[in-house]
């Protein structure tokens, strides 16, 4: 019995033609995932469609809701959704040591993020609800809580939350 190899042969040149774009695309995209040497400890400057988002791998294209850690040793990662970010360091050995900078809403500045105040019922780009704001108000919660919500599943990506918060919408 003689077997046709053709379209194997095809099917395999197909995918490395497609790996290949892929691979390339990566490399001139220069990404920025971690950067090394913040000994200062100072938000960096982030350009829209440069930066990858170090908890969920996409390419952070707003910084509405962008947020930075900075480990001791000076590595910053960068977050383009503030639930992401708390998500991320939960397990990190260096979680309370690390300097975390969080892009508000209401003052548009990157603040502390430990002394941010969290709503819980904003569209982010992962969904999770967690907007940043410098200015205290009735209906935001302090980070401690937005970080229990957060690795405790109770964020907007949860329906039961999501009803719960925002009703039948």
């Amino acid at each position: 019995m003689k077997k046709n190899i053709t379209p194997i042969i095809i099917i395999l040149i197909i995918v490395s033609i497609i790996l290949i774009v892929f691979l390339s695309m990566a490399n001139s995209q220069n990404m920025t995932v971690v950067s090394l040497n913040n000994h200062k400890k100072e938000v960096l400057p982030m350009v829209v469609g440069k930066f990858q988002d170090s908890d969920c791998g996409m390419v952070i294209d707003e910084l509405e809701f962008s947020s930075q850690i900075i480990s001791p040793s000076g590595k910053t990662w960068f977050f383009h959704d503030h639930g992401g970010m708390a998500h991320w360091i939960a397990n990190k050995s260096f979680k309370d040591k690390a300097v975390i900078w969080v892009k508000t809403l209401d003052t548009k500045k990157y603040i502390d993020g430990r002394k941010a105040w969290y709503s819980r019922t904003d569209e982010t780009p992962m969904d999770y609800g967690f907007g940043a704001y410098e200015i205290k108000n009735d209906n935001l919660i302090d980070f401690e809580t937005m970080f229990l919500y957060m690795n405790r599943g109770e964020n907007l990506t949860n329906p039961f939350i999501k009803k719960q918060l925002l009703g039948n919408q």
